[in-house]
């Protein structure tokens, strides 16, 4: 499976069980990239998708654990390290500055097992430059 997150310069991703910010042209960056596949979301974060195309959006809370491979799982509150094993590739998109967290993204992608293979920056409709940084095992 391929693991999308939204996550600020410390890899904080909720505070006080909320997602930290949101982006409508993340969304869509979201939604193209990953046409032509299921994107897995769970009840908390279909409210952003409400839009998407609904047979392609999977809506399921226990959406890692019945992602295939080669399938995309959008996360905000949800903890992956459990699932490392069957990762194939993580897709951080940085807000590029530093909210209030109390909820992190849980893989060290400065890991052995991870290397960053690509790096690109766009403009959000709310954030001047978001940086997509995709990493694939080693």
């Amino acid at each position: 499976m391929i693991i999308l997150a939204a996550v600020d310069e410390k890899n904080g991703m909720m505070f006080n069980h909320r997602r930290q910010t949101q982006d409508r042209v993340l969304r869509l960056h979201i939604l193209d990239m990953t046409k032509g596949s299921r994107l897995w979301v769970n009840h908390y974060t279909k409210t952003q998708f409400a839009d998407a195309d609904a047979p392609r959006l999977q809506v399921c809370d226990d959406f890692l654990r019945e992602a295939a491979p080669g399938e995309y799982c959008f996360v905000e509150d949800t903890a992956v390290a459990p699932y490392e094993k069957r990762i194939e590739k993580i897709i951080l998109f940085r807000w590029n500055r530093t909210y209030p967290a109390d909820f992190y993204f849980d893989i060290n992608v400065s890991a052995s097992v991870w290397k960053r293979a690509e790096t690109e920056e766009f403009s959000g409709s709310s954030h001047e430059r978001i940086t997509k940084e995709v990493y694939v095992r080693e």
